[in-house]
């Protein structure tokens, strides 16, 4: 706020005894400058916005008890001050008694201007601050300084004032306004919650809805009241008057879990926008499963009928559940209760994939042994064809084994052990009727 730092330091007793009336006045000269600066910080400091809002304020807590302490801090500087004004006039009129100082008066002057010579008048805060600790920077009534002493002492009372001052200005100007910012951004998003349904009691989203509203009021409360619980001093161990930063760490915790709902109620809002055609997906879904298992109990029955000696699993019905969640979801959307859609959609679209899967399963092992006979019928046919290209179809014994193993394959029920018994035996006379044909093509060539 452009309020000066600590105040100048003192020159310091020289260590002559007995200045010159040169040295006396370039010390007056000094004082005079330090008196301006000192003047200036004080008025700043009390016209800092921070202190003005301090005055004003109902505060509670550990600001209480600091600002408290500061205020009699910053009368005891006015006082200490005015005791430094008094003792630099008082030199200044000495001086000016004659052009030449007699050694009397370089004496007195000395005196005033390096000695302890400055008493601390009783001032209103007196009577709290007496009988306290001489270290916490607080002078007491009679107490006697030199004017280097009291700048010292006053540097301390205007560091720890400020310091309250501005670390109070600084919460102010940070947390309320973002937790105000915070705030208004929480109402469009419940405006937005409850349009889709994201209701306390409701939904889960609805009642941190309410309890990030509730935590907000009251951090925005506690903030006012008591700035300094959210100050954080500096970690670098700096004595500079505000040195630190405000603690963020409710207001950002806050932040996060509002950001949370945000991302809930968006994905509600798709759930929303993308329903009626997750929906119609779904359907197919499962109506591609319903009939996959319709197939496979038909299936089942062929294989029953025309398959002997081969166990055939059972084929279940369509899920009841599904059918009844899926119904449920519809019913959601037309309510428009898409916060209960949303979970309901997701689960049934991998249940429904689930489903679809097992009417698949449950098609392919019924079908199994009609798999089998159709391999063993094209294994059969291939040998024979190949058996004719040689020319040793029509070998009797060929002949015999090609036609049982075909009646066994094209009759009803079929033994599929049997028939792939007689269907290697083939495999096995065809195989060996063409080891003269093979021997012979290797003498010629």
């Amino acid at each position: 706020m452009g309020v000066p730092g600590p105040f100048p330091g003192s020159p310091g007793r020289p260590d002559a005894p007995a200045p010159d009336r040169e040295e006396v006045d370039r010390a007056l000269e000094r004082l005079g400058a330090e008196y301006e600066a000192i003047e200036t910080s004080l008025l700043a400091l009390q016209d800092h916005a921070g202190r003005r809002l301090l005055e004003g304020a109902e505060l509670s807590g550990t600001t209480k008890e600091r600002w408290a302490e500061a205020e009699r801090s910053i009368t005891v500087l006015w006082s200490l001050f005015d005791a430094y004004t008094a003792a630099l006039e008082s030199a200044r009129e000495l001086r000016e008694r004659r052009r030449w100082p007699s050694a009397e008066d370089l004496a007195e002057l000395t005196e005033l201007l390096h000695g302890e010579g400055v008493t601390v008048p009783a001032t209103g805060a007196d009577a709290e601050t007496a009988g306290g600790d001489p270290e916490d920077g607080q002078a007491r009534p009679g107490e006697r300084f030199s004017l280097e002493g009291l700048v010292t002492r006053m540097n301390g009372l205007y560091a720890r004032s400020l310091d309250v001052i501005v670390a109070a200005d600084s919460v102010w100007s940070a947390l309320p306004a973002r937790i105000d910012l915070l705030s208004a951004e929480l109402q469009r998003t419940r405006s937005l919650a409850h349009s889709v349904g994201v209701r306390p009691g409701e939904h889960p989203a609805g009642d941190d809805l309410e309890r990030i509203t509730e935590e907000l009021s009251r951090l925005r409360a506690r903030v006012i009241a008591d700035p300094l619980a959210f100050w954080v001093s500096s970690s670098t161990g700096s004595s500079a008057p505000g040195g630190g930063r405000p603690d963020t760490g409710r207001y950002d915790r806050a932040a996060r879990a509002l950001e949370d709902i945000r991302r809930e109620v968006a994905a509600v809002l798709d759930v929303r926008q993308d329903a009626e055609r997750r929906l119609m997906q779904l359907r197919d879904v499962l109506s591609r499963a319903d009939r996959t298992l319709t197939e496979a109990r038909q299936a089942r029955g062929e294989v029953l009928a025309k398959i002997a000696a081969s166990e055939v699993p059972a084929v279940s019905g369509p899920s009841t559940a599904l059918h009844e969640q899926l119904a449920a979801a519809a019913d959601y959307r037309r309510r428009a209760q898409w916060h209960r859609l949303s979970p309901l959609l997701d689960s049934l679209e991998e249940r429904a994939e689930d489903e679809l899967h097992r009417a698949r399963e449950s098609l392919t092992a019924v079908t199994a042994p009609l798999a089998v006979r159709a391999e063993l019928r094209g294994r059969l046919d291939a040998y024979r064809a190949k058996a004719a290209r040689h020319g040793v179809a029509e070998d009797p014994l060929l002949t015999e084994r090609y036609d049982i193993a075909r009646r066994m394959l094209w009759s009803a029920p079929c033994d599929l052990r049997a028939a792939e018994q007689a269907v290697w035996r083939y495999q096995q006379a065809a195989a060996e009727a063409l080891v003269p044909l093979q021997r012979e093509g290797r003498e010629e060539s």
